[in-house]
């Protein structure tokens, strides 16, 4: 089973099949919660099969073939454990790619030249990696979580020195002395342990749970690369269990990730605003990508629209039929959204779906801060 991140979705972005040969991309709601009986998923995928084949032309037959592959598939069975959702791509016999998400996606079914990957695309974005550090003078635990799973757990404990109950004033001033360098030495190692484990596990961001007097010494010995990272503070102690220091994080990380997205937003109004470093409404961010000069591009999730792609110099438009760049007749295609996100992937642009973002919608749904 393929791992999900930007390496495999470029990599499937830059697939492109042969008109005979069409790729067939499948996405499934499996989710347990939703769906306890596993035959109603497999009643459903029938039905988006038994669709898309009407769809399909006599030339194509190859994807009613890779339709009935991926029917089998998952008729085969499915450890839902852990998996909400299913994508699968596949080509004759040149494409066969299966990833199992712990995250739901939406059911689909596209037969196109090459790989959808606008629903995999907003799973990574909306769901990036983050750690949590928690500590206190004597524990430090570190949690990675990955598409909201958790992946990866460290523990440290450094029992703090005790002194003798009749010791004198002295010497208990010394002991203070001792167990203040102890707790910060503890604090220097639970920060080099979230440095390691990062080096195995690399996250987005870093959510910090301290007791106040302790939060800011704990930043302050991260390495520079976690400090970066630090995204926000939580107030859960550091033996609290599992499943609420999970649920604090989701919370926090929820917020993150919106305010991250609102942010992003607002540069590209303001630059769009100025004249300079930005563009918004699709036929202008078509126009960008077609000049390379996209850097990120910036989309609301869920927004569609039919357009078109010149078969000479694959420039994508808005309107068609006949390209403005070399004059040759365009074809339609059916969502010229996840053209321009193939596009830009293989341009190695960073794309950022934007979720419920009222802004975004006001200026067009779509834009594109530029590289130059």
């Amino acid at each position: 089973m393929a791992p999900l991140n930007q390496e495999a979705i470029r990599s499937l972005a830059s697939f492109k099949s042969v008109p005979e040969r069409p790729v067939v991309s499948v996405y499934l709601d499996v989710d347990g919660r939703r769906w306890p009986r596993f035959a109603d998923c497999e009643s459903r995928l029938e039905r988006l099969v038994r669709d898309a084949d009407d769809r399909v032309s006599v030339e194509r037959t190859s994807a009613s073939e890779d339709l009935r592959r991926v029917l089998n598939h998952v008729r085969g069975g499915l450890d839902r454990t852990r998996t909400r959702g299913l994508a699968v791509f596949a080509s004759a016999d040149e494409l066969w790619e299966v990833f199992e998400l712990p995250v739901r996606v939406k059911d689909q079914v596209v037969v196109n030249q090459s790989p959808h990957v606008r629903q995999l695309e907003r799973v990574v974005d909306t769901y990036p990696g983050f750690g949590v550090l928690l500590a206190d003078r004597q524990r430090a635990r570190m949690f990675v979580y990955e598409l909201n799973q958790l992946v990866d757990r460290s523990e440290l404990f450094d029992e703090l020195p005790r002194h003798p109950d009749d010791a004198g004033d002295r010497d208990r001033g010394h002991e203070r002395s001792r167990l203040e360098a102890a707790a910060h030495q503890h604090l220097k190692r639970a920060a080099h342990i979230a440095f390691e484990v990062w080096k195995q596990h690399p996250f987005d961001h870093l959510i910090l749970a301290a007791a106040p007097e302790l939060v800011n010494e704990l930043e302050a010995n991260l390495h520079s690369y976690l400090k970066d990272r630090v995204a926000a503070r939580i107030n859960v102690p550091a033996g609290a269990s599992e499943p609420e220091i999970t649920a604090s994080a989701m919370v926090v990380e929820e917020q993150v990730e919106r305010g991250r997205e609102a942010a992003v937003v607002d540069r590209l109004r303001s630059a769009a605003a100025a004249g300079r470093g930005a563009v918004v409404g699709l036929p202008a961010v078509l126009s960008a990508l077609a000049e390379r000069r996209v850097e990120s591009l910036v989309v609301s999730d869920g927004y569609e629209v039919a357009g078109w792609r010149c078969g000479g110099c694959s420039q994508l438009a808005a309107k068609g039929r006949t390209c403005t760049v070399c004059g040759q007749e365009m074809e339609l295609v059916e969502d010229v959204i996840e053209e321009a996100v193939e596009d830009a992937l293989l341009q190695s642009c960073h794309v950022e779906v934007c979720v419920d973002n009222a802004d975004l919608d006001v200026i067009g749904r779509i834009g594109a801060l530029l590289r130059f």
